[in-house]
């Protein structure tokens, strides 16, 4: 793990990753990730080895490169709209607690997915929504590109250096850093390589998470 460059408590806003992070989807990605590769008569594992690692056009090219990948995605954005509508959904402990805490306009969510998806998600787990989402259709670049990271902190009317991500995964991880933000791991047994603090579950982030980001906000009218 990296020291962070940040002085105590000078990150009042929080930036969170969703799935993996918040909500916990592992199951839902797998079953939709299996359905689409049965489509294609593709192998379930396979395809769900190369999605964990790739954005999803890259994964079409590796594991179907003879398929239209816009009939892909579509397949696939059909079974993922289906999965939030019928699927079932769990926050990670802790999450609920945490997000209520936080106050308004001093956290945002950066993601993958898109945000209808996210939105629907929220509103199965009970989690509150923020002003806030960094959706895949807003940046041209996904993580670990740190363009997601820092559209957010512009959205907040935050300085890098004033925010914290929190984060499961490597690609997410690397984005954070990129973007010059604190970042800390959750939901994972051992550290993702250049966190600054290391968590195994959410719940045990919570009180530090609430701690690091107390304090005033700026906010773009400031």
């Amino acid at each position: 793990m990296t020291s962070e460059t940040t002085r105590p408590g000078r990150a009042k806003y929080v930036l969170f990753d969703v799935d993996g992070t918040l909500i916990d989807a592992v199951s839902n990605q797998r079953r939709v990730w299996g359905t689409w590769a049965d489509r294609y008569g593709l192998d379930a594992d396979e395809v769900y080895r190369v999605a964990l690692r790739t954005r999803p056009l890259e994964t079409f090219a590796e594991v179907a490169a003879d398929r239209d990948p816009r009939e892909c995605l579509a397949a696939l954005h059909e079974l993922e709209d289906e999965d939030v509508r019928s699927g079932v959904y769990a926050a990670f402990d802790g999450a609920s607690e945490l997000l209520h805490a936080l106050p308004p306009g001093s956290w945002a969510l950066v993601t993958s997915n898109y945000e209808h998806r996210v939105r629907g998600r929220f509103l199965r787990t009970g989690l509150p929504v923020p002003g806030v989402i960094v959706d895949a259709a807003a940046v041209e670049e996904g993580k670990p590109s740190p363009a997601p990271y820092r559209l957010a902190a512009q959205q907040l009317g935050a300085e890098p250096g004033d925010c914290l991500v929190i984060e499961d995964a490597p690609s997410g991880v690397r984005s954070g850093l990129r973007a010059g933000m604190t970042v800390w791991g959750v939901n994972a047994p051992a550290a993702v390589e250049g966190v600054h603090r290391h968590f195994v579950r959410l719940r045990e982030a919570v009180p530090h998470i609430l701690a690091h980001a107390s304090g005033p906000h700026r906010n773009a009218a400031d």
